[in-house]
């Protein structure tokens, strides 16, 4: 049995880390192009200005437009050329990182969340948009970022919203890790790129891997309220330190060493919805991962763990939490024949997976959200 493990090769993160991002950039060079909204570089300017000129290093800005599209990748690689940069930075959001991502190819790569809303910075993966937004494709690389940097007092200062959605998302991954596992499915880690070409045969999860998004699930139980209530504060406290930990590294060695099952497929024909486009990643994924546990008839009692954790933080537990009011029996089919097409990774379950499964399994998880809200 072949399997694969990825990560990034180093990750670090800590109060006021941002100043010494200087110090990566000079263990490629000394130019390095900044691939990052201006919003989110006014934020951290003073920081940035600092470890400039501390490690005698430069920033070439980008001006990045804000979509990860190919035209403003080919834009920005013409940038790093013309600049003569010696390494790439992501910082922000997940349409900066996965923009760097691809500028990079995998190469001399530095990513600087400045929010931990999903689990995408360690991936050595990336989703690319049209220049509407629209979704276009997946993009593979050969390894994950060189270094993920974070700095805490920015993400204890960034909006409560995002750090919960992150919890969302990392709320996913053992329950999705333990899927794949039980069926023996492959996993990302076992996909370089050209992978899609047959150029690298397919891998199966490692128990370094499970065993990670493990801990994620315990470690977001534990301590995702005290890191929400941080947030609130804009403190950073060991919690919070606890949960951006899991939200990134935990959850993205998780997802993409151990697997994806049904949760994020159903996120993915979630999307269709129009009523559902104001809820983050994050939030589909959370109510999602009821309806996975609603398909695989997971016990009562880790059900309803579920349930209080997501509502003790302020998590979609129903589909009117997503902002679904309605849903016709012909949208519902639409979701679901969405989440069962061939390429979704629903087809890790440890069970043949139908459209009418999906249909009834986000039914019941809806209605059992209600009434578990409801007695709260």
């Amino acid at each position: 049995m072949r399997k694969a493990f990825i990560s990034p090769t180093k990750y670090v993160q800590g109060e006021d880390e941002l100043l010494n991002l200087g110090y990566f950039v000079t263990t490629f060079g000394k130019k390095a192009l900044l691939i990052a909204h201006a919003d989110d570089v006014s934020r951290v300017k003073d920081k940035l200005d600092k470890t400039a000129e501390k490690f005698n290093i430069s920033f070439v800005e980008s001006n990045f437009h804000g979509e990860a599209s190919r035209v403003e990748v080919a834009r920005l690689q013409k940038v790093a050329e013309e600049n003569d940069c010696d390494c790439v930075i992501g910082l922000g959001g997940g349409k900066a990182i996965d923009t760097a991502k691809c500028v990079a190819e995998g190469h001399n790569l530095i990513i600087v969340p400045t929010i931990v809303a999903t689990d995408a910075p360690t991936s050595h993966s990336a989703v690319l948009y049209t220049e509407d937004g629209q979704f276009d494709d997946y993009a593979y690389f050969v390894q994950s970022p060189s270094v993920v940097l974070i700095d805490t007092v920015v993400i204890a200062n960034a909006p409560t919203r995002f750090l919960v959605s992150g919890m969302g998302d990392a709320l996913s991954t053992y329950f999705e890790a333990r899927a794949t596992h039980n069926s023996y499915s492959n996993v990302n880690a076992g996909l370089p790129c050209g992978a899609r070409e047959g150029v690298c045969p397919p891998a199966k999860g490692t128990n370094t891997a499970l065993a990670l998004a493990k801990l994620c699930y315990e470690t977001i139980l534990e301590d995702g309220l005290k890191a929400k209530e941080a947030s609130d504060n804009n403190v950073v406290t060991p919690a919070l330190e606890n949960i951006i930990e899991a939200n990134i590294l935990l959850s993205g060695l998780g997802f993409e060493s151990a697997g994806l099952a049904a949760i994020h497929a159903i996120h993915d024909g979630l999307t269709v919805l129009h009523d559902a486009h104001g809820a983050t990643h994050g939030e589909k994924v959370a109510f999602s991962t009821i309806c996975q546990l609603v398909l695989e008839n997971a016990p009562k009692s880790e059900l309803y763990e579920v349930l209080d954790f997501a509502l003790s933080i302020g998590l979609p537990v129903c589909l009117a939490d997503l902002g679904v009011k309605e849903i016709s029996d012909a949208e519902l089919t639409e979701v679901a024949e969405k989440s069962c097409i061939p390429e979704e990774s629903i087809h890790s379950m440890p069970f043949p997976i139908t459209v009418d499964q999906v249909k009834a399994a986000i039914i019941v998880a809806d209605q059992i959200g209600k009434e578990y809200k409801s007695h709260k």
